[in-house]
């Protein structure tokens, strides 16, 4: 009987994009309740860049990623840096106002103050996910197409291909999954990052992902005992 090989190293289908869109519309709204909280100014700028960049996106491929065109790779590295702009000047700012004591963060409660790092924190997750996502093996059209045998980010279904589905191969789901697990653990959990790149990347989101929820709740708690 002839060896299956596992669909992370063949040729298949691709994923369809929606998961990755509805994720996007979540971080879209965040980032519109973190600019209103932060005072952003223009508030509605990156938000508005984001939605057209996807709307581009699912209008010039609807349907399975598999089709390895550049203008499509850089479409979507495009969106991706834009939203990483975007998160990590909301981060800065909001890490900033604390340390300074600058308005609007200064003046906001406890609860308030919770939540915008809660949004900023999530965005944040989301945007890593992207980017593992979008820089993973090629992106996700290069895997469909098993461009690469050596992965960047080695998922426990690859070291044990027999517990899993034959069909199997890793998604958007599974990369944001690995970015809320690295910002809450700040480590690595089941899936190990195999390249340099990947290696730093995690390590600088698990030192965003340090920073913003030790100062939010440090000054949540400030607040509360004053």
């Amino acid at each position: 009987m002839a060896e299956l090989i596992p669909a992370w190293l063949r040729k298949t289908d691709g994923e369809h994009r929606w998961p990755a869109a509805v994720t996007v519309l979540v971080m879209i709204s965040l980032q519109i309740m973190v600019a209103d909280a932060l005072n952003l100014e223009p508030g509605w700028l990156m938000p508005v860049v984001e939605g057209a960049l996807l709307l581009l996106l699912l209008a010039l491929d609807p349907g399975r990623m598999n089709r390895e065109e550049k203008y499509l790779r850089v479409l979507g590295l495009t969106f991706v840096g834009a939203a990483a702009i975007a998160n990590g000047y909301a981060a800065l700012e909001l890490i900033y106002g604390i340390a300074t004591g600058k308005a609007p963060v200064h003046g906001m409660s406890p609860s308030d103050l919770l939540l915008t790092g809660g949004a900023v924190w999530l965005t944040n997750v989301i945007v890593f996910a992207l980017v593992y996502w979008e820089l993973d093996s090629g992106g996700p059209a290069a895997r469909a197409n098993a461009r690469c045998d050596r992965p960047d980010f080695l998922f426990p279904q690859m070291t044990a291909p027999d517990l899993a589905r034959h069909d199997w191969e890793p998604g958007f789901i599974d990369y944001l999954y690995v970015a809320f697990t690295n910002a809450t653990a700040f480590s690595p959990t089941d899936t190990m990052p195999m390249t340099r790149w990947a290696k730093l990347t995690m390590m600088f989101q698990s030192s965003v992902s340090v920073a913003l929820i030790a100062l939010v709740i440090a000054r949540s708690v400030n607040i509360l005992s004053t």
